[in-house]
């Protein structure tokens, strides 16, 4: 079973920067097909997927609402997915949580959130104005 926690939250200024880590064990050595994610959700607000990668080719996926702003990454060695967010506003508040699927065959399966099994406990951002 995969487990995975979450740290890096905090608080910062609009137009500030934030990394976001997450711990991911579990994962089976052998079998190199998993979506990994960050997701978010704001009070009110639906959850909205922010980013994903695939761990067979590093395939990244973003949301419209930070393409060119925050990068996902994946350190093998580590098990640590990172997620980085330059110039921060205060629509980026939320609670984030990382996330992982099952073994996947295919990288657009990243895209499907019924996907994502595996859950963190969150983390909260929050952007000052």
């Amino acid at each position: 079973q995969v487990q995975l926690m979450e740290s890096g939250g905090g608080s910062v200024q609009t137009g500030g920067s934030l990394r976001l880590s997450c711990a991911v064990r579990g994962l089976h050595p052998n079998r190199k097909r998993y979506c990994l994610g960050w997701f978010r959700q704001a009070p009110g607000k639906e959850r909205e997927g922010v980013a994903r990668f695939f761990t067979r080719n590093d395939n990244t996926y973003y949301g419209d609402s930070v393409k060119g702003r925050f990068t996902i990454s994946f350190d093998d060695d580590e098990n640590s997915l990172s997620l980085y967010m330059d110039n921060l506003n205060p629509d980026d508040t939320a609670i984030y949580y990382c996330a992982a699927s099952g073994t996947v065959m295919l990288s657009d399966s990243c895209l499907e959130d019924s996907r994502y099994t595996s859950w963190g406990q969150g983390t909260q951002v929050t952007v000052s104005s």
